[in-house]
């Protein structure tokens, strides 16, 4: 049996650039990308069939691309019709070569043109991945009661209070700030 790993990247698409936290599924040389049909960059990869996922450790741009439209910095991509985060550790500029669209999350089955590097990827720490899951849960707030919603927040809180650095903790509060006015 063939275990599918999800990778939490920032996709980048369209023009003027949509940046949206997304899990993405590595293969080698091919990425599967995996928007649901509602989404602006399902719209954007129907119609120009290229994007770049950006690999950042930045999670605060996690938290903002997820629950607002704050534009980030970027530059043009270098082969594909997309842009690049300014602030990415490692980006892969991709083409669609198939799609799957008969479920409400399409399936597009990408390959890598073109790949770069601007500095080392050291990974996330626990304050990382907790300000990772806040903004999951954020985005699906209207899944869950108030009252379960505020409990795993106040748990990722928790644990970015212990382990996370300044990052960590205004992306957290913009979290909380988010989840407060919209519920």
């Amino acid at each position: 049996m063939k275990t599918t790993m999800i990778f939490e990247v920032i996709v980048s698409t369209g023009n003027p650039p949509n940046f949206a936290p997304m899990g993405v599924i590595f293969d080698g040389k091919c990425i599967t990308v995996r928007p649901y049909r509602i989404t602006t960059t399902y719209k954007n990869l129907r119609e120009t069939n290229c994007g770049v996922v950006n690999v950042t450790d930045n999670v605060l741009i996690f938290a903002q691309s997820a629950l607002s439209d704050v534009q980030f910095p970027y530059s043009r991509a270098n082969v594909v019709d997309s842009h690049i985060l300014e602030d990415v550790c490692r980006w892969y500029e991709f083409v669609v070569k198939d799609v799957s669209d008969v479920e409400s999350r399409a399936e597009f089955f990408c390959e890598i043109v073109h790949e770069g590097k601007r500095r080392d990827f050291f990974g996330f720490n626990r304050g990382k991945h907790a300000v990772i899951e806040a903004t999951i849960l954020a985005t699906r707030q209207n899944l869950h009661e108030n009252s379960f919603l505020r409990r795993e927040l106040e748990k990722c809180s928790m644990i970015v209070e212990k382990t996370g650095g300044r990052q960590e903790r205004e992306a957290m509060d913009f979290i909380s700030n988010y989840v407060e006015a919209h519920t």
